[in-house]
């Protein structure tokens, strides 16, 4: 390593955040960059610990001593190509992974781990501001042509590998705008949406051509898709909500997140309300707001309420509040369960947990509030937590909008699902193994939240890079694709 000794020198220091009041008055991103000499400082800190387990908890695999060695040398441009030679996406990843790579690193055990998602976003960042960035073309094409269902992380990072592979892939969006989850369920304040725009312009130069407002099932046929290319792959993404199966909620005011997310990001994008909100208006301001679920999305949705205006947050999650610092022995180099506070959470929001809904109670046909009880959680004769309820413990909200915020079970089926007759596995997610990401079709496959059912942004660009190397090695017999 670059400075042996950096990580006894050095203290950890990260990028720091907008004050609340200023980034309220704004959907745009908030986080402050760290000057470059305080990057290649923060970079010095990451020791030689033998073992790198920041590798593992990386689900790409970045090399992330690596490029911190290149940083702390000030080898920028050097450290971008390592870097892009893992992860086709960094200025995603270094903007909403939740870095289980900083939990794995060693520096961890004591609590102050190198700051590797700010330096993987820094370097990024500065490849695009020096034009380092720039479409990698392949010499020569194979004449394969491939259909990708669903332009989220795990569609683009599988047509942007086949293209460089020298295939010629075209990616399907049924949504108006390329980019999936990316552009309709993570708010504009944690990923501004030109990064994606960028992303698009360098993958047509590649040569990806991108087909919006194409439903796969429903618009065109997954036959004529298959008469037509030579593969297909589906990753659409898991985006059927688990819903609250509770008395009242078919009353006006109960939403699932995405619904409420999707018209905000379409609004920040310059669309008309009639073309944002065709069903209807969802707004927070001057409500008092609960969103059930205490995940990513559940606090997207807070940081969106607060930007409205609303007049209250609350958030409800149904499991037991997790320690605020977890047991380094029993837990690292893995992620760990403990207290953590987002973002969103600390511009305004009350946190209840081990509560359950037990329905929502409505005035002329709207929400006005939620009645709900305790839990308790119970280790039963089966080992396994059980939950129940506390008696006596029952109390009542007052609601004006719930946002279901409770996870995603799995792929829609009505459409290129149904249509592909793929087997589905017992979650419901497509049937595909991580070995070939072949489904129970010949020449279809799957990757992405759509096979492996909810998960983070880089895990699915893992599974489109691993498909697509799965993909290339079925057409041509072997593949030069890294996994």
């Amino acid at each position: 390593m670059g400075k042996p000794t950096g990580f006894l020198e050095i203290e950890r220091h990260d990028r720091s955040y907008d004050k609340v009041d200023a980034r309220l008055k704004t959907w745009k991103e908030f986080v402050q960059p760290l000057p470059a000499p305080q990057v290649g400082q923060q970079a010095a800190r990451c020791m030689d610990c033998g073992i790198p387990f920041c590798h593992q908890g990386c689900p790409v695999n970045n090399q992330i001593p690596d490029f911190n060695n290149l940083v702390y040398r000030d080898q920028w441009k050097a450290a971008l190509e390592n870097l892009q030679s893992t992860n086709n996406f960094p200025e995603f990843t270094g903007r909403v992974c939740p870095a289980p790579c900083e939990a794995s690193c060693t520096l961890n055990i004591q609590d102050n781990p190198v700051t590797i998602k700010t330096i993987e976003c820094q370097i990024v960042d500065r490849g695009w501001d020096e034009g380092w960035i720039k479409p990698q073309m392949s010499p020569r094409g194979t004449g394969k042509r491939v259909a990708v269902v669903g332009s989220g992380p795990a569609g683009l990072a599988c047509a942007q590998q086949l293209a460089r592979a020298g295939h010629a892939p075209t990616v399907f969006e049924k949504s108006d705008r390329i980019g999936g989850l990316l552009r309709y369920g993570i708010p504009d304040f944690k990923m501004e949406k030109h990064l994606i725009d960028r992303r698009i312009k360098q993958m047509e130069a590649e040569g990806v051509i991108f087909r919006a407002g194409f439903e796969v099932g429903v618009t065109v046929s997954v036959q004529r898709l298959l008469d037509d290319y030579d593969v297909l792959v589906m990753a659409g993404g898991a985006e059927q909500g688990r819903d609250l199966e509770v008395p009242g909620r078919e009353l006006d005011g109960v939403h699932y997140a995405m619904e409420f997310l999707t018209q905000q990001n379409k609004r920040n994008a310059g669309d008309s309300e009639a073309i944002a909100a065709p069903l209807g208006t969802i707004s927070a301001a001057g409500k008092h707001v609960v969103v059930i679920g205490g995940g990513d999305t559940g606090s997207d949705c807070i940081g969106t309420s607060n930007r409205h205006g609303a007049a209250s947050v609350t958030q409800l999650e149904i499991m037991s509040q997790p320690p605020e610092r977890e047991n380094k022995l029993l837990t690292w180099p893995d992620w760990p369960l403990k207290l953590r506070i987002s973002s969103s959470q600390e511009e305004g929001c009350d946190r209840d947990f081990a509560v359950a809904t037990r329905r929502a109670i409505g005035q002329d046909g709207r929400v006005a509030g939620l009645e709900c009880v305790r839990l308790e959680w119970v280790v039963g004769d089966d080992g396994r937590l059980h939950m129940r309820e506390v008696e006596g413990s029952e109390f009542t909200l007052k609601a004006d909008l719930v946002l279901l915020a409770m996870g995603f079970t799995g792929p829609r089926t009505v459409g290129v699902v149904e249509s592909s007759g793929a087997a589905l596995d017992p979650r419901g997610n497509v049937a595909a193994d991580v070995a070939n990401y072949q489904t129970s079709v010949r020449n279809i496959f799957a990757c992405g939240d759509m096979r492996r059912g909810q998960s983070l942004v880089v895990w699915a660009i893992r599974e489109g890079r691993q498909c697509a190397r799965a993909v290339d090695e079925a057409l041509m017999g072997s593949s030069k694709l890294p996994r």
